[in-house]
């Protein structure tokens, strides 16, 4: 062992090397720990953004601010706002606020990972579907897709805006979860890649017929069950609520899909895998009871709310379970 005398003391240069390195480690972690905290902290902040949005458009706000974007009605801050016009410019602050985390989140993860780490890739495809999510936005508004609007191109651009948020949501969940629990790059097994990636687009799926369901809601408020029933089966209902029917007929199938998938994937997994595979289940079931909810009350706007969010949480622990999955 190499030593040298300083003043008569002995000093382990070997040790004191390794001393340093475990401290250095250490420290590289406890940052890296504290941005995935961070990055938790973004996607709940992601979520409440996405469900003042819901808001917006279940109030009949979105042309709050007209079709002017990014101002609101010309001005940068309204200066005698309505209702509807400070629901809507809400919405926009918040939104840029989250263009501003999820930017933040990239210039962290870039600090504290290496330049081909897993992280780093999700963290930049956040930056990229937070750009889409803002561009979508945007042209929601300078094309007139918003307040009374019933046109085809509507339901087109909030059918991309829908799935744009998911991947979005799922993108800095996966940032905050490979901070943590980085995948090497070889780690990943295509055994299950197919199930898993059909699982994932039925899961849109389901998200985009509900988005659609929800706007017809919003557009065509039903005075009761019945007449809402009877509008989704007439020929001479407008498209949007003759698409109704197809939400409920894709959560069964998207349901039942999911719950087999993740039978069949995380068997052989980790207690955390299994964890959140029984959470998961549960989320389902819930979300299925909470649909079955929202048509026998009309559709009000606070459960609206609720089963988006409900929808949400569904999406994000079925992208972590499918993580799961393919590193087993």
């Amino acid at each position: 062992m190499n030593k040298l005398v300083n003043q008569g003391v002995p000093i382990n240069v070997e040790g004191q090397t390794s001393f340093l390195a475990t401290l250095d480690s250490d420290r590289r972690l406890a940052t890296t720990r504290t941005v995935s905290w961070f990055a938790w902290a973004v996607l709940i902040y992601m979520l409440g953004v996405i469900l003042w949005g819901v808001y917006v458009r279940a109030s009949g706000s979105g042309a709050g601010c007209g079709n002017h974007w990014p101002l609101c009605n010309g001005e940068v801050i309204p200066a005698s706002p309505t209702k509807q016009r400070l629901i809507e410019f809400t919405h926009r602050v918040t939104s840029g606020l989250a263009l501003i985390s999820v930017l933040a989140l990239f210039f962290l993860t870039w600090r504290v990972t290496a330049r081909r780490a897993w992280a780093l890739v999700s963290a930049l495809l956040s930056v990229v579907f937070m750009l889409n999510e803002a561009l979508l936005g945007a042209l929601l508004v300078l094309l007139h897709h918003v307040g009374n609007d019933q046109s085809a191109s509507r339901a087109v651009f909030l059918s991309l805006h829908l799935a744009n948020t998911l991947l979005l949501i799922g993108s800095i969940a996966l940032t905050a979860h490979w901070l943590t629990d980085p995948p090497a790059r070889t780690n990943f097994s295509g055994t299950e890649a197919g199930p898993i990636v059909v699982g994932l687009l039925l899961a849109i799926l389901i998200g985009i017929s509900g988005a659609l369901a929800a706007l017809g809601d919003t557009l065509f408020p039903a005075s009761s069950l019945s007449s809402s029933i009877r509008s989704d089966f007439s020929a001479a209902s407008h498209f949007l609520l003759r698409l109704r029917l197809l939400h409920p007929a894709t959560a069964v199938v998207g349901a039942a899909y999911v719950s087999w998938l993740v039978a069949r994937c995380v068997v052989s997994s980790s207690r955390a895998a299994r964890r959140l595979a029984a959470t998961l289940t549960l989320l389902v079931l819930l979300q299925l009871g909470l649909g079955a909810l929202n048509v026998f009350l009309l559709a009000p706007i606070w459960l609206q709310m609720t089963h988006l969010l409900v929808g949400d949480l569904f999406w994000i622990l079925l992208v972590l379970v499918s993580d799961h999955a393919l590193r087993m």
